[in-house]
């Protein structure tokens, strides 16, 4: 049938749905054990979501469920690529995937920490970055002592490991 025939109120336009932490293709999906089970949380709680949906409107109810659908979606792609990695069996003497590093900056003298995790446990108010983060490139690999120069757009730091925990 054509379109010219369909009423406007018909016609519904598909749902937008946000997109997840962006993992550039090719990139192995890590994540931290804890990682996961916040994946597996958030699964549950979407699926508890989409089950009590309590929409009289049937439009309503089908654009309610059709985004968390969407959302279901690309989270079940997420964990079906998840592959877990331990902290605690990485090399303690050097960062790795699940490493807290505390670093110095050389040129201001202020000292910084984060934790490097996958990227949907990536959370910069909690001083988790994913390990896919410019910073958590430049020191991967790094012991403590080591400098590392890291670029900052146009300015370039000079960045002291201090400490490797897990």
């Amino acid at each position: 049938m054509s379109r010219g025939f369909v009423k406007e109120e018909d016609q519904e336009e598909a749902p937008l749905i946000p997109p997840r932490a962006a993992l550039p293709d090719g990139v192995t999906n890590y994540v931290t054990p804890h990682g996961f089970n916040l994946l597996q949380e958030e699964k549950k709680e979407l699926e508890h979501q989409r089950t009590s949906i309590k929409i009289k409107n049937e439009a309503e109810s089908r654009r309610a469920k059709s985004v968390i659908d969407g959302k279901l979606k690309l989270l079940n792609d997420r964990i079906a690529t998840a592959r877990i990695l331990d902290p605690q069996s990485q090399a303690k003497d050097e960062v790795r995937f699940g490493a807290r590093v505390k670093y110095k900056q050389k040129e201001s003298g202020e000292i910084q920490q984060f934790t490097i995790v996958g990227v949907d446990e990536a959370d910069v108010k909690k001083q988790k970055i994913a390990f896919i983060a410019p910073i958590a490139k430049a020191v991967t690999g790094k012991k403590v002592g080591e400098f590392v120069k890291f670029s900052l757009g146009p300015e370039i730091r000079n960045l002291e490991i201090l400490e490797i925990s897990y």
